[in-house]
């Protein structure tokens, strides 16, 4: 089913998407802050793990778990932005605008 404007019934029709967009990045920014906060604690698993190949796998491994942290933080807190940011957008803004008259409207006026 394709969205039709509710003034003109046009189907040229484009999606904002600004929650989406905000949500996402704003929750991959909290999601690295807190994998980075995180990090000192995987650091020093990693930095265990790494005495194994001596001073310099400790170097590394401590590195690695630091990025893996930062990584893994910014990764969830991006889905999990996004996901918040597409219901924002569903059912309380006015995520669609028509091409033809410019009429911003929800998907549920329909």
């Amino acid at each position: 089913m394709s969205v039709q404007c509710p003034l003109c019934q046009s189907t040229h029709i484009s999606s904002k998407n600004y929650g989406r967009k905000i949500g996402g990045t704003v929750g991959t920014t909290a999601g690295t802050v807190g994998g980075v906060t995180t990090a000192l604690s995987s650091a020093q698993v990693g930095a265990t793990i790494g005495m194994f190949a001596g001073p310099v796998g400790s170097i590394f491994g401590a590195l690695a778990g630091a990025a893996i942290g930062g990584l893994v933080g910014g990764v969830a807190g991006c889905t999990a932005g996004t996901a918040l940011g597409e219901m924002v957008d569903e059912n309380i803004l006015d995520n669609f605008q028509c091409l033809t008259c410019g009429h911003c409207f929800n998907h549920t006026a329909q």
